[in-house]
């Protein structure tokens, strides 16, 4: 059996262990008879594999996941791509890449990304740029995915969630010179290229990383193009001085550039790009008590141009640009204390502030809109968070343990107007209004691992809050002079059971959530209407409101190996979603998904499926949502088959290949955006904006 990974949650204490599922998913669907041709050979693991679904429950809520694996369909290289594979995440499609990330329904700044421990916020009002837009997966080592308000140091407002893009400092200090790489290549001329080099001795290491994406628009199921293209680069070099062997140093930059067509709006990206560089100081064992000191500083800017005319034909007048941009600073310090050999506290604190400015050309012509480098800047949004936070772990015996902390944040917000036109009677870059909030935040858990059985046990109770955000308190409309939204307010419980042993992994969790005061968004004319709740209309007036909802679901999944060279997979989430003020269903709730798979393993080769199943969604409140999107209506079912086959001639290289969507289904998602909103000149659009049909790609991996 495989060893399993460290739960980075989790301190190294002398009591207590926990059980973790061992887990991927390369399923098979068809071609039964090839398979049965190999010969019967050594066994391999659960994880060595292609991942389909979810590649590994490490802990409880827990999921480690390893960037650098094929994944099946193949996903755009991009953060929110990488995750639909994660039971519980959806994506809402935009084009081929760019979409926005959904976990069990909740989206936005209610999910909280980190790339190696710094926040990035992109610049778009209607969230054209999400982090993850600036995210390349494949150049980290791990992500670690956290489900519901079970951590703390993390920062603030995590009712959904929090991901974790980390780089691995001790594979990186590790001697010698050691690289990887690989290449993509796909239908629609699609081409992706990773690199990585690094080079440590006894006093430090450097490290280099690059990657380029690109493809040109895809076809729906139906033959139709979607307006899709893309072209992304990026570019991270790090540094690390070993100062002696309880302490070390080290700096990082990145850089990256993209342009990308939208099929859900008038305007294309132009220009996303990032800067971002950072420290961090770590000293361990600095005595009995204090195990470990960690600081961290950083600071992103991202500058994102979008335009009517670039990257599609031509208007004959009313050229228009937008050129938003957004300044992130940010600083982490936390301490590791061992109170006992069965007790750890941990305690640090936060701070960030961010600043978002835009200026525009709108009916304009041509010569007006290239020009709009010249334009000057005007302001529309400073917030600052500053959040001190403590986590508790203590052994209770050897098979059980709690877990628990609190956590108090001081925000605040001021909103100017950055339109180039008067908003509220107040005229462009005039000061609109303010907020601040106290937000306490705070949860408890307790884990116990079943005696005599591989399983544990784990039930837990989560407190979390947040105010609004950039998007809530500007295109929604939640910070105006004479109002400003709540902040929201997350009561959630979380159990479950996890499972291991050689042969069967499998876990199961389980949540229910009562959120006060969340923040519903509406794009319809004289606004959100608790009193007319199905009210349909223009959406010339976007606004937000605060109501109460309560949600429950869940997620489960399993890895069945039956024979040594055939493991049956699946996963399965659900969530369901009530708007309790307004007696309707909470909008933007993705329905019933599962996936089936099996797959067939002997010596070098892997041969898989798997069936991707979605039911139904009728519930849903038209023309209501998130900051990410509003329901268009209801959606029917859907089911796609993808097939599979790798070889692994050495330990350190792998090629794989695959042909996602078999059967060249046309469908969408049902939290996407409006495929028929703009009518592009030369495409033909549809209610909402489909996903690629039939896919063929191939991958080809080494490390050296």
């Amino acid at each position: 059996m495989r060893k399993q990974p460290q739960n980075p949650e989790a301190p190294n204490l002398s009591h207590g262990h926990s059980p973790n599922i061992s887990r991927a998913y390369r399923p098979l669907a068809a071609a039964i008879a090839a398979l049965c041709a190999f010969s019967a050979q050594a066994e391999t693991s659960l994880f060595d594999e292609i991942i389909v679904t979810a590649p590994l429950t490490d802990s409880p809520l827990t999921l480690v996941l390893d960037p650098k694996k094929p994944q099946q369909p193949i996903p755009a290289n991009d953060g929110a791509s990488f995750l639909k594979n994660v039971p519980g995440f959806t994506v809402v499609r935009k084009g081929g890449t760019d979409g926005d990330p959904v976990l069990r329904g909740l989206a936005g700044s209610r999910l909280n990304l980190l790339v190696d421990g710094a926040e990035m916020l992109g610049g778009c009002g209607m969230r054209m740029d999400p982090p993850t837009a600036y995210i390349f997966p494949e150049l980290f080592d791990k992500v670690t995915v956290i489900k519901g308000p079970q951590t703390l140091r993390h920062g603030n407002g995590n009712l959904a969630g929090v991901v974790l893009f980390d780089r691995d400092r001790e594979k990186a200090e590790q001697p010698g010179v050691k690289g990887f790489g690989s290449l993509t290549a796909g239908s629609w001329e699609r081409k992706d290229a990773v690199a990585g080099v690094t080079a440590a001795g006894s006093k430090g290491f450097i490290q280099a990383n690059a990657s380029h994406a690109e493809s040109q628009d895809y076809e729906d199921g139906g033959g139709n193009k979607v307006h899709s293209s893309y072209e992304r680069q990026s570019l991270n070099l790090n540094a690390g001085w070993k100062i002696n062997e309880d302490t070390r140093l080290s700096v990082d930059a990145s850089g990256s550039r993209a342009e990308a067509d939208y099929a859900d709006r008038t305007m294309d990206g132009v220009k996303f790009d990032r800067e971002g560089y950072g420290a961090k100081f770590e000293k361990k064992n600095i005595s009995q008590v204090i195990s470990k000191v960690e600081a961290q500083v950083y600071h992103n800017y991202i500058d994102h141009v979008m335009d009517n005319y670039s990257r599609r034909t031509k208007p004959a007048g009313n050229y228009t640009v937008n050129n938003p941009d957004r300044e992130t600073d940010g600083a982490r310090f936390s301490t590791e204390l061992i109170l006992s050999p069965s007790t750890q506290f941990d305690i640090g604190l936060d701070a960030k502030a961010n600043t978002h400015t835009l200026r525009t050309a709108s009916n304009a012509s041509q010569a007006v809109a290239d020009a709009y480098a010249s334009l000057a800047r005007n302001k529309d949004l400073e917030d600052e968070t500053l959040g001190v936070w403590t986590e508790l772990r203590h052994d209770l015996n050897d098979k059980s343990r709690l877990k628990g902390g609190l956590r108090l944040d001081d925000w605040s917000a001021d909103r100017w107007n950055g339109n180039s036109s008067a908003n509220y009677g107040i005229a462009t870059g005039g000061y609109i209004g303010s907020a601040d909030e106290t937000l306490p935040s705070g949860f408890l858990r307790y884990e116990r691992d079943l005696e005599g059985q591989p399983a544990q046990f784990f039930i837990g109770l989560g407190h979390a809050e947040r105010g609004m955000d950039h998007w809530e308190a500007t295109t929604w409309n939640g910070l105006t002079p004479s109002s400003k939204l709540n902040p929201e307010k997350n009561n959630q419980l979380d159990t479950g059971v996890i499972w291991s042993t050689d042969r069967l992994s499998t876990s199961i969790s389980i949540f229910y959530s009562k959120i006060d005061d969340y923040i519903l968004t509406c794009n319809i004319a004289g606004g959100c209407n608790t009193a007319s709740p199905q009210q349909t209309g223009s959406t010339a007036n976007y606004d937000s409101i605060n109501v109460d909802a309560t949600r429950y679901g869940g997620e489960a999944d399993m890895a069945w190996r039956f024979t040594d060279h055939w493991t049956l997979r699946g996963a399965l989430s659900y969530v369901h979603a009530d708007n309790d003020t307004m007696n309707v269903a909470l909008a933007q709730t993705p329905p019933l998904e599962g996936r089936v798979g099996l797959d067939y393993s002997t010596g070098p080769w892997t041969l898989g499926g798997l069936v991707r199943m979605v039911d139904e969604q009728d519930r849903v409140h038209v023309n209501y949502g998130n900051i990410v999107g509003q329901d268009l209506g209801p959606t029917d079912g859907f089911a796609t088959l993808a097939l599979n086959a790798s070889y692994k001639p050495t330990e350190k290289s792998l090629v794989s290949l695959g042909i996602d969507n078999v059967f060249d289904e046309k469908y969408a998602e049902h939290i996407s955006r409006d495929g028929d909103a703009t009518a592009i000149a030369g495409y033909t659009g549809d209610a909402r904006v489909n996903e690629p049909g039939r896919t063929i790609w191939a991958k080809a991996s080494i490390e050296f």
